[in-house]
């Protein structure tokens, strides 16, 4: 299952955004709400972070080094995928008009301020501290919330997300958009497809969910073995990846059909080829949406 703090990779996916918005000028995507969400000095808390080694080194990274690290490592993966993410939700809701799109462990992300489409029902799933943090934060800001909006706590140590969904109003008879990104490199995919089981529970047919994962299998870089050791650093260890054929049967056995599948090839020909920085795709993440075919028994 998800289990989603406010947790420090979190926070730096949150500031890769803010940062390529602020000073990338060739954009991947351009979040331009996310810095005034995180606030300046969780900002530069995340700064720090990287230019002293994630913890690893007492004398700061020069501003050239620091910021090739945030190039290089930490901006590639989170640019990338919601992008691919939103881009897609787009399609969806035109091609459905009233939708519910349903963003698993939510954390700093800027949508619901970001979309001015009233029939597109947002739905913002994340652990309750996580989610308080956030709405103190909106609060200071003085933005407002539109009706559209709704914030799902759940504790999944205590609680399930359907259950949770379906007491926020969601409605399983509606198209739907799921969103999980940033959350396979931490699960197992066992522990995953329980996830995606929720979610196949909830979905009318027609249903998509979007998500990025690690492969298991290849020739990588070290950059990838360095981008482990970085997390770990943080706390939060990666467990080893999935490989193409597994996640496929995982969903199909739940009655999901893979309609758009990048390779990490694919993902740097789509959103990084081109490009006169040194910023490229990381090397083993794939980015992958299926729809929902129903036909499952849940019970």
């Amino acid at each position: 299952m998800i289990e989603q703090q406010e947790s420090a990779t979190a926070k730096l996916c949150a500031f890769a955004r803010a940062w390529h918005a602020i000073h990338d000028r060739e954009k991947i995507f351009d979040d331009d709400l996310a810095f005034d969400l995180m606030g300046r000095a969780e900002y530069d808390a995340a700064y720090e972070t990287v230019s002293r080694g994630f913890g690893l080194s007492e004398t700061p990274f020069s501003r050239e080094d620091t910021e090739q690290i945030i190039a290089e490592y930490i901006a590639p993966i989170p640019l990338s995928r919601i992008h691919f993410a939103e881009h897609r939700l787009h399609d969806f809701a035109a091609k459905y008009g009233s939708i519910q799109y349903v963003i698993c462990g939510a954390g700093s992300d800027t949508f619901l301020f970001r979309n001015d489409d009233p029939a597109i029902g947002i739905f913002e799933i994340d652990h309750p501290d996580t989610q308080r943090y956030k709405l103190e934060r909106i609060r200071q800001l003085e933005w407002n919330i539109r009706p559209n909006v709704h914030f799902v706590p759940v504790d999944f140590e205590r609680q399930r997300m359907t259950e949770q969904l379906l007491n926020a109003g969601f409605d399983p008879q509606k198209p739907s958009f799921f969103s999980i990104l940033g959350v396979t490199y931490y699960l197992t995919l066992d522990v995953f497809s329980e996830t995606l089981r929720q979610i196949a529970a909830l979905s009318a047919a027609g249903s998509a969910v979007v998500f990025d994962y690690p492969m298991k299998t290849g020739s990588f870089p070290a950059r990838v073995q360095r981008l482990e050791q970085i997390t770990a650093a943080l706390g939060e260890h990666m467990r080893g990846g999935y490989d193409y054929n597994e996640v496929s049967r995982a969903l199909y056995a739940l009655g999901f059909q893979i309609d758009t599948y990048l390779s990490p090839e694919q993902v740097q020909a789509e959103y990084f080829s081109g490009r006169t920085d040194r910023m490229k795709a990381f090397e083993n993440v794939s980015l992958l949406s299926a729809i929902y075919t129903a036909g499952y028994n849940f019970e």
